[in-house]
């Protein structure tokens, strides 16, 4: 009999290995049947029957099936569950729990318990949950799904549900870290100048409280101008391993959400302590800088200081004042400082646009909200000449940083921006070729050749390309090594002027600190640290465009209802449709391709090219202007949708 079963097993092994198999992605539709899309691009059809034993996003090999001419797939095989740690709506219906996925594709609620120690009293239907996959029926001895429920995150009718919901969803923290009032300056061995008489200003936005960079701009004699830049100065009271350091290293960035923040460091330091208020004495890591009449950099020195800010600036007073705008004007000495700054930022743009790289400036939108988080008005703030000067003096300040840090130290924590990734370097170079520009490989992996295809492909003005050209591109990433910044045109970029908000500039302060007193330096900070950097980035960048998306939604409910038009910008186009940009308030509706004409087999999307034909005629590209007519505004998948107007 044992010798019969082990026959019947490797019969069964044998049949399995000979059997053709394909792993990949399901991805859920909402007609109850799905796909397998594979690592190389092939799509397999999974029937209604075996989407009953997987989910959305789950990674699977499958059994490929082949019936006539028709091709399916049946999995049996988990490879990586889909949901492992996911948001969720509670659904209590007829004495049974379940918790439904907040995901557009799942509408079936998912069997669910309660953590231990949790109050199951306490959460009811419709609250906003995290909860944790524990069964799935490809697993050995799981006959079917079921979830548990870890943590309550909201009340179904809390105002705060999108801050909360959002930053539950990419495991971020809900508040700002707590701590005491008393934290005294440490002794750090360190000689601080006196800099408090001097005429130093800050320009932020109107409600900014964690100032952390105040200028003095001083022209001189032979040409040019005296930058010196003030940076509050958080490790003055922070030691590296303290409580609040530890927290901070895990938080890394502090967040910024519409109408709420999330600071890394405790807001006794953020906001009060270290801020840089107007008629307080603060202690500062400074660097005084010495900028050409021709905007280039000359020499620069690092020292430790206290200074005082002598005027709290906002960028569109001081905008409005040097545009012969407003009513409201500087005094003299803060006045003869904002002119120089204006014109030092003009000579420095000037010669990084020739030798390093500028990018187009954007539009920010901001939004307006009430105590319980209703969106009054969005704001759109373009960048403006104030905007421009402190930007310029911050981008100067950190490229000496980087000078620093790779001369003195020979690690720090950098900005490291390849323009494109290795592995598509050569996808980038045969696009350009067909696109009649003709450059070397080399072109788009070395610095100075990029700068020089930059400016050729800006002189072209041609959004399409430079649209189509962003889908090769690299992300920035933080890297104890220094490394090109391509996106700004320079061999390294390493920021130092943002402390209060960002651990890597804090750890950069602490290296800047030992070259000042002579120290030797310690070891570079560990990969694990810098991906940590990056990630949280990431993470916060999506948390910052969910709460918008959430908010953008319920501010325009009554513009689809009333079917508004909009000027719009087409930044992405995919196999389903177009995603266009609302220039009006920054909002980013999708058009699906049954709206952009009644006839779908008319309209041909070539989602690789970034074009779409209508009835053989190109119709729209990446980069058009277009107008649209809002059509939806749905909630439950905080997305807006719209058809062309004509």
């Amino acid at each position: 009999m044992l010798q019969n079963n082990a026959l019947l097993a490797q019969l069964k092994q044998d049949i399995r290995e000979n059997t053709p198999r394909v792993e990949g992605v399901i991805k859920a539709t909402e007609k109850g049947f799905g796909f397998l899309e594979t690592d190389d691009g092939e799509s397999y059809f999974v029937p209604p029957p075996a989407m009953k034993q997987v989910l959305h996003g789950d990674r699977v090999k499958a059994v490929l099936k082949e019936e006539g001419d028709k091709t399916s797939v049946e999995p049996d095989t988990l490879v990586e569950a889909g949901l492992d740690r996911f948001i969720a709506r509670v659904q209590k219906r007829d004495g049974r729990l379940g918790v439904v996925p907040d995901h557009p594709v799942f509408k079936q609620a998912l069997k669910t318990r309660i953590k231990r120690g949790l109050d199951e009293e306490s959460i009811g239907d419709g609250d906003w949950v995290v909860s944790r996959l524990v069964r799935h029926p490809l697993n050995p001895d799981d006959r079917a799904f079921f979830t548990q429920v870890d943590e309550l995150v909201a009340k179904s009718d809390d105002p705060a549900v999108p801050w909360r919901v959002t930053l539950a969803r990419h495991a971020l923290e809900q508040a700002s870290p707590t701590a005491g009032d008393d934290w005294p300056m440490r002794d750090e061995g360190l000689k601080r100048e006196d800099l408090t008489s001097e005429p130093f200003f800050t320009i932020d936005s109107e409600k900014t409280r964690d100032m952390d960079d105040a200028l003095r701009v001083e022209p001189r004699q032979e040409g040019g101008w005296r930058l010196t830049t003030a940076i509050a100065d958080p490790t003055a009271y922070v030691e590296e391993n303290h409580a609040a350091d530890l927290e901070a290293r895990t938080r890394a960035f502090t967040v910024y959400l519409p109408g709420q923040n999330v600071t890394m460091l405790p807001e006794v330091l953020a906001d009060d302590l270290c801020s840089l208020w107007v008629d307080c004495d603060r202690p500062v890591l400074a660097c005084a800088l010495n900028i050409e009449a021709d905007g280039s950099l000359g020499d620069y020195r690092f020292f430790a200081a206290t200074a005082r800010s002598h005027a709290k600036l906002a960028y569109d007073a001081v905008s409005d004042w040097l545009e012969g705008q407003g009513d409201w004007a500087p005094d003299s000495t803060i006045g003869e400082q904002l002119e120089a700054l204006r014109d030092l930022t003009e000579a420095r743009t000037a010669w990084r646009a020739k030798h390093a790289l500028v990018y187009k400036d954007r539009p920010d939108y901001v939004f307006d909200l009430d105590e319980a988080g209703n969106v009054l008005d969005i704001r759109t703030e373009e960048r403006r000449i104030a905007n421009r000067m402190i930007e310029e003096a911050m981008i100067a300040a950190n490229a000496c940083c980087a000078d620093l840090l790779a001369d003195k130290i020979g690690h720090g924590i950098f900005n490291v921006h390849r323009a494109f990734d290795p592995e598509k370097a050569e996808a980038a170079h045969e696009f350009l070729a067909g696109q009649n520009i003709e450059v070397e490989r080399a072109a788009l992996l070395e610095l100075p050749r990029y700068r020089e295809l930059k400016r050729e492909l800006e002189e072209r003005e041609d959004p399409w390309l430079d649209a189509r050209l962003r889908r090769f591109q690299g992300f920035t990433s933080m890297s104890a090594q220094p490394g090109p910044h391509f996106g700004l045109g320079l061999s390294a970029y390493a920021t130092w002027t943002s402390p209060i908000r960002k651990y890597g500039d804090m750890v950069n302060h602490r290296l800047i600190k030992r070259v000042l007193k002579g120290e030797s330096a310690p070891a570079e900070a560990s990969q694990s640290l810098t991906e940590q950097l990056t990630e949280r980035r990431r993470l916060n960048r999506m948390a910052e465009r969910d709460v918008k998306d959430w908010l953008y939604v319920r501010y325009l409910g009554n513009a689809a209802k009333e079917q508004q038009e909009f000027d719009s910008e087409v930044i992405a186009i995919n196999r389903g449709g177009l995603r266009v940009r609302l220039t009006a308030n920054g909002a980013t509706a999708f058009v699906p391709a049954p709206l952009i004409h009644n006839d779908r087999d008319k309209v041909v999307i070539d989602d690789k090219e970034g074009r779409v034909q209508v009835e053989g005629e190109e119709r729209f590209k990446l980069g058009d202007v277009i107008r649209v007519i809002l059509t939806e505004a749905r909630e439950d998948t905080r997305s807006l949708v719209a058809r062309p107007a004509t």
